[in-house]
């Protein structure tokens, strides 16, 4: 199994999502395939130290739905933060750039954040 090692320290939240989803859908090994789950492990360190702008973390809305009517919620990325911490945010922006197929879930447990 191959380790990807990201340092986040002073990187902007996208740059390091998209090295990490990158990595792990396998696409820098020579023999990438869409279909199949590349034997990738991807650990991201220096979490905390991310460069996550102060009106960022005001702007930036996570809505989710319970499926019952008036069940929207939206948090702020401030609050996200506060409730579920740093790797949470990093977990969902990773989520988000993976391709929606059945290997998702494999992929995201490859995913180490630190």
């Amino acid at each position: 199994m191959k380790e990807y090692i990201i340092d986040a320290k002073n990187k902007r939240l996208g740059k390091v999502a998209t090295e990490a989803a990158k990595a792990l859908m396998g696409k820098e090994l020579p023999n990438f395939k869409r279909n199949m789950l590349s034997s990738v492990r991807v650990s991201i360190r220096n979490a905390n130290d991310l460069d996550i702008s102060e009106a960022r973390m005001e702007k930036k809305e996570y809505v989710r739905h319970s499926g019952f009517p008036g069940g929207q919620k939206i948090d702020t990325l401030k609050s996200l933060i506060e409730k579920k911490g740093i790797a949470e945010v990093i977990r969902k922006a990773v989520y988000g750039m993976l391709p929606t197929n059945k290997l998702r879930p494999r992929m995201m447990k490859n995913l180490i954040i630190e």
